[in-house]
């Protein structure tokens, strides 16, 4: 029975390993670091604080502008308290650099507050992968810039930015 069980142990070993790996994995290649650059760009463009949370380690570490998150449950409450406030939030993420389990982004996004006053966010992450591909830390930069309506350049249906849209370079940002 011993040697019968062994491969279902194995086999569940996988199941349980599979499910919690977030490809790609590192170490990253330029086409792997793009599309994982990508894939964070439409989790957090979902604005759901409980999705984008599960590519991240249950003992995630962030700095994001002067706050400190640690965990999960911090980091989806973090996320709903931002969205919350950061209405019609739309991001465009951009790989600046990579090497290893390290990834290197700049960003910028837009929203408006409750009192329809519009902000471009500028900002730099440092990222950290663990060997599933679960961010393990994400130290982030962030400046915020007062705009007018008018100035906005984000126009797409809130959600996944279109393929065809300009990216940060194609901008000027």
């Amino acid at each position: 029975m011993k040697s019968q069980d062994a491969p279902r142990g194995e086999a569940a070993a996988a199941a349980v390993s599979t499910a919690t790996q977030r490809p790609p994995l590192p170490p990253f290649t330029q086409e792997t670091a793009v599309q994982k650059v990508r894939l964070a760009e439409d989790a957090w463009n979902s604005r759901d604080p409980e999705k984008v949370a599960l590519a991240y380690t249950i003992d995630s570490r962030w700095r994001n502008r002067s706050e400190f998150v640690n965990g999960r449950q911090e980091i989806i409450a973090f996320l709903r308290r931002k969205w919350a406030k950061e209405l019609d939030y739309r991001l465009i993420k951009e790989l600046w650099a990579f090497e290893g389990n390290r990834i290197a982004v700049r960003f910028a996004y837009e929203f408006h507050d409750d009192s329809g006053n519009w902000f471009r966010s500028y900002g730099n992450e440092n990222w950290e992968f663990d060997e599933n591909g679960l961010m393990r830390v994400r130290l982030a930069s962030i400046n915020d810039l007062p705009i007018k309506e008018a100035e906005r350049k984000y126009h797409w249906q809130l959600g996944r930015r279109p393929d065809g849209h300009p990216t940060l370079g194609d901008l000027g940002f």
